[in-house]
């Protein structure tokens, strides 16, 4: 590469934007490869899959007080002056074990805090409220159904999406992850990140300092960004101004998913790092010379996967052949240059372009550039969620002048501003320039001066881009009635980079939400009796409806059971309420489920009743699991789980959204999804299909 093409390149100083577009253009940013990890192992890591919960939790209904299991109405009128009296029951039920007996009316059974309920029981009663005497149980304070038990599936129903892909896990997800019974979880595998320094100047923390040497600062503070990012680091150490070595160290880089130099890339003759890179391969060099402030001289490349040499040498290359979760070893660690080794070993063939990136020497434009343009390449490469930029207003104490033509990057120091209410604080330019090892690690944040701007006058009220903030709110919050569908929808929101909040509370309780403008969406399924209609009958001047998809809700049994198999609807209906031992689970109140139960039953009020289950799935695995004989819930949570399934109506699952809210990205990001064809198809195939559209 000639004096003339090296001049060309770096004086071809292209926008910020431009760079980024050329760069990204070039790359697969899709998250990589999955890999399977211990739980124990999974801290920090981001998930690959969605997780379904496998179990009930709690997976059983459990006392939550020392005391007796008794059914409520036995209960009812108790007092100091007039105790009611029970018959107490020979076993007592413990922690661990799975009673035998059944509690009937008039009896009660000693049971242990966390201990499962027996079948009959709906309530405990605290042991402070009662005396033994003899065969008896002496009851002096009535309880309510459901008192004092936690019922199976109340913190999370079998079946159910818990966490999903994208997540990032902290102690509250492993958590999660324990008490659902799992000992791996499949995670995005860590990018890994080969980080070498050059210049004949650097030599390495730890050894004697001599004129003209510089320690070198920038492989730490990049490692350890690159390690704050979920990545892994390799660290190849620094590579003197040779440009041969450099390829060669170059190459054998290239195994990793991300290779950073540091220093040599400018216009200077001695300056070999760009060279280096330019001859690694097409598409090669995309931008040298951005306009931006601190951080022009930034070289980004990207080097396609079949035309990276096949057989390097080094021992560097061997050791960065091993499986992904060995950390490649061989390479120069502090040394002062890296030797060829002498044995040819092939090359891990590479699956995607490698983005590589020659960053300033000057630790603020290091840093800067890092953060500007591979931070966001590393975050989508590892599964992690883009951070948008945290902003506060602050007030100018100064004027500060700009270089036209170059966007530049302003290092601020916030103070709180007790001088004006124009803004919160006032932001201290840090004034130490790219060269300060201090500026960025001492900065609260950075002011973005535009290129075309050439000064901020003093008092100007300005957006200051906070550093280190990672706690985001989530970007759509869903309130409504629980729903599968829904949940399909919202695990593509989050691939595409969408993050959900649910509160599943029912029908009722999201339109009210809605109407009130707590919420972003809800999903909702009410019928109006006077009408027969889904859902438009309730909206009002605040609210809007998105039409959704059909369902179909119907009596959920178990194959074996007499009473509703190969029956019809109304004669399994009847059965079940002929039969007092034949128990319902019911929905919670103000779901639209439980709106139709109530239609559907009349005045009747079947054993069970009393039980409310949150969600369609939880409804199944009651059923499933004995603790409850039949329930309604919609036919496809029925899928895989070998129960019978009677149909009762189908129905209208729609979507109301606050008007004042349409247009937040978000839901325009929802409602986009929604009216796409292959995200139609795909609910239909689901048991979801579009009202009105065939196969509804």
């Amino acid at each position: 590469m000639n004096d003339a093409f090296q001049q060309q390149q770096f004086l071809d100083v292209i926008d910020r934007d431009e760079a980024e577009r050329r760069f990204h253009a070039a790359l697969d940013l899709r998250p990589l490869e999955a890999e399977t990890v211990a739980l124990s192992a999974a801290l920090g890591r981001v998930l690959a899959k969605d997780v379904a919960a496998p179990i009930d939790v709690p997976s059983f209904d459990r006392a939550n007080v020392d005391g007796f299991a008794v059914q409520a109405a036995d209960t009812f009128g108790a007092s100091e002056d007039r105790p009611r009296l029970l018959k107490l029951n020979a076993e007592a039920v413990t922690t661990g074990m799975t009673p035998r007996g059944t509690v009937a009316a008039g009896t009660a059974t000693a049971i242990a805090t966390g201990a499962m309920l027996p079948r009959g029981a709906d309530a405990v009663v605290m042991i402070e409220a009662t005396d033994v005497c003899d065969d008896r149980l002496v009851l002096r304070r009535p309880v309510a159904p459901g008192a004092n038990i936690t019922f199976a599936g109340t913190d999370i129903g079998r079946d159910e999406v818990v966490l999903r892909r994208g997540e990032f896990l902290t102690s509250r997800e492993t958590g999660v992850l324990a008490a659902l019974g799992f000992a791996n979880v499949d995670v995005v595998m860590k990018p890994r990140v080969a980080i070498l320094s050059t210049g004949d100047e650097l030599i390495a923390p730890g050894e004697s300092m001599k004129p003209g040497l510089i320690y070198d600062s920038n492989s730490r503070v990049l490692a350890d960004a690159v390690r704050e990012l979920g990545c892994e680091p390799v660290m190849l150490g620094i590579v003197p101004d040779d440009e041969a070595l450099l390829v060669e160290t170059l190459q054998r880089a290239l195994v990793h998913d991300v290779v950073l130099l540091s220093g040599g890339t400018s216009k200077g003759g001695g300056d070999v790092s760009f060279r280096a890179v330019g001859q690694l391969g097409p598409p090669g060099i995309v931008a040298h010379g951005v306009a931006l402030k601190p951080g022009k001289p930034l070289c980004l490349a990207v080097i396609n996967p079949s035309h990276v040499a096949k057989d390097v040498q080094g021992v560097a290359g061997a050791e960065s052949s091993k499986p992904r979760n060995e950390s490649p070893r061989g390479h120069a660690g502090a040394s002062r240059s890296l030797s060829p080794g002498h044995a040819v070993i092939p090359a891990v063939e590479l699956k995607r372009p490698v983005p590589v990136a020659v960053l300033p020497g000057f630790p603020t434009s290091a840093i800067f550039t890092f953060h500007e343009f591979i931070a966001p390449v590393l975050r989508r490469l590892a599964g992690r969620r883009e951070r948008p930029a945290t902003l506060v207003s602050a007030r100018l104490p100064m004027r500060v002048n700009s270089e036209r033509g170059r966007t530049e990057y302003l290092l601020v120091s916030l103070v709180h501003d007790s001088a004006t209410r124009e803004a919160e604080f006032v932001a201290f330019p840090m004034g130490k320039g790219s060269g300060s090892v201090t500026a960025f690690s001492r900065a609260d944040g950075f002011v973005v001066i535009p290129r075309q701007r050439e000064y901020l006058e003093q008092g100007d009220i300005v957006s200051v881009h906070l550093l280190g903030a990672d706690v985001q709110p989530a970007d759509l919050v869903v309130i409504g009635s629980h729903c599968t569908g829904l949940d399909f929808l919202l695990g593509e929101l989050h691939g595409r980079g969408v993050t959900s909040k649910v509160l599943s509370v029912g029908s009722t309780g999201g339109l009210e939400a809605a109407k009130r403008g707590e919420c972003d969406l809800a999903g909702v399924h009410l019928l109006d009796p006077e009408t027969d209609t889904y859902n438009r009958p309730f909206l009002t001047e605040a609210i809007d409806l998105v039409p959704g998809y059909a369902r179909m809700q119907g009596i959920v049994f178990r194959r074996d059971d007499g009473r509703f198999e190969g029956r019809g609807l109304g004669e399994a209906i009847a059965r079940a309420l002929a039969d007092p031992t034949c128990v319902l689970v019911n929905r919670n109140r103000g779901s639209g489920t439980r709106l139709l139960i109530d239609r559907l039953l009349g005045s009747a009020r079947p054993s069970g009743y009393l039980t409310e289950a949150r969600s369609h799935n939880a409804v199944a695995a009651a059923v499933a699991q004995g603790r409850a004989d039949w329930g309604v819930a919609i036919e496809p949570v029925t899928r895989g789980t070998g129960l019978g399934f009677l149909a009762l109506r189908q129905e209208q699952y729609d979507f109301v959204i606050p008007k004042a809210r349409r247009d937040r990205p978000a839901v325009r990001a929802f409602v986009q999804l929604l009216a796409d064809q292959s995200t139609r198809k795909e609910l239909a195939r689901r048991g979801f299909p579009i009202y009105g559209e065939p196969g509804a």
